[in-house]
This record gives structure tokens, C-alpha cells and sequence, in this order.
């Protein structure tokens, strides 16, 4: 049974709003997620597994949603050990928690207002298209926060180029310029593109003992 935890949160920042509005107009439902499609989504989903392994570790999901990531790794049958998901939108919260997946853990808060909250012991922590509509200085923090939070890994998407930022919540950034900041932190590092143009999935692991 996922246990739903929820974090009391002051007004709606600016980046959450456009998923507040589309679960407002379709339900917590699939459009709510913002993606231009299932198969998108998937293929973001793939690129994540393909760069860092999810099976047999604890992970955290950031703006996890409806869980989604979780369905398509149970269906690809490499679940992880134990699956975290924070999410800042009550409603998609829910709807990951009436999935009732055991073992496994939502909890409602703003990864980015509360990065403490990224701090649960996980292994490897994911996030695809949660950091695509938050600015620049919000962007990196949470890189920075969330590779200092992972035991092993922080995996991640954002769009790479102009190419699909064609609504003015979305925002992009330089690869180079993302490769670059992660450098700063590791040298390990896992670059992943061609799966969707304009989009580009990046691990940055530690340092094994």
C-alpha cells in the first residue's frame, strides 16, 4: 500500500501552474502530465533505465505524477527495490497513490522550494520533465541537490533546445553547459541523446568504495 505524506506548502510556485491547470481541465489524467504524448513519455522512461539500472535499488521519483515511471518499470519487469515518488501537486499525488503499489511511498511536497525532502536514503534518484518548467538557478540547485541527496546516482531529462520548449512555461538548456556544471561534481558521467530530438538524459554517479 503506498502511504501518502503530505508536506504543508505556501502558495503554488509559478512552475507547478501549468500542471495545476491541466488537472483542472482533465482530471488527474494522463493530458495533466503535459507531455506531447504516451509515446514521449515512454521513450524519456527508456532513456532513464537505459543510463542507470532501476532494478533491485531504492528510487526516488521527482515530480513523479501518477507514478507512471513505476507502471512502465513493473511492466518492463525490472521494478526497483523499493519506489519513492514526491510529487507538488496534490491531485496527481493521489492518483499515484490509488494505485496502491506495496512498498512502495508518495509523498506530497515541492522538491524545489523543500530540497531536504530528496533527503529519504535513495540509491538512485530519477526525474523526467519535472525540471522543465523551473528557471535557471532553480534548475541547477536542484541538480546539485539532488546528486547530494542519491547514494549512487542522479539520472535526469530536460529539454536540450528550443526545438520543444514551444510553450512560454517550458524551458531549455545547453547541454554543454549542463555537462559542464555536472563536471563540477563528478566525473562520472553518462550523456544520452537521439531517443527524441531536443531532449537529453544525463546520469551523474559517485564515486564507489
Amino acid at each position: 500500500m503506498i502511504r501518502l505524506t503530505v508536506s504543508n506548502s505556501a502558495e503554488q510556485p509559478t512552475y507547478l501552474q501549468p500542471y495545476s491547470r491541466a488537472v483542472k481541465r482533465h482530471g488527474p489524467d494522463f493530458r495533466a502530465l503535459l507531455w506531447a504524448s504516451r509515446r514521449t513519455q515512454e521513450q524519456r522512461f527508456e532513456a532513464l533505465a537505459h543510463v542507470a539500472d532501476p532494478s533491485g535499488v531504492t528510487i526516488l521519483d521527482l515530480g513523479c505524477g501518477r507514478a507512471d515511471f513505476l507502471d512502465f518499470l513493473i511492466a518492463r519487469a525490472t521494478p526497483p527495490k523499493r519506489y519513492i515518488g514526491l510529487e507538488g501537486v496534490r491531485e496527481l499525488a493521489e492518483a499515484a497513490e490509488n494505485k496502491h503499489v506495496d512498498g512502495s511511498r508518495i509523498i506530497v511536497a515541492d522538491f524545489i522550494r523543500e530540497p531536504r525532502r530528496m533527503q529519504i536514503g535513495a540509491d538512485v534518484i530519477y526525474c523526467s520533465g519535472a525540471l522543465n518548467t523551473i528557471e535557471t538557478d532553480d534548475f541547477y540547485a536542484t541538480i546539485r541537490n539532488a546528486f547530494a541527496a542519491a547514494k549512487q546516482a542522479f539520472v535526469f531529462n530536460f529539454l536540450s533546445s528550443s526545438l520543444l520548449a514551444g510553450t512560454n512555461y517550458l524551458r531549455w538548456h545547453n547541454p554543454r553547459e549542463v555537462i559542464k556544471f555536472c563536471r563540477s561534481m563528478t566525473s562520472h558521467i553518462t550523456r544520452h541523446e537521439g531517443y527524441i530530438d531536443g531532449d537529453c538524459t544525463i546520469a551523474m554517479r559517485k564515486e564507489q568504495d
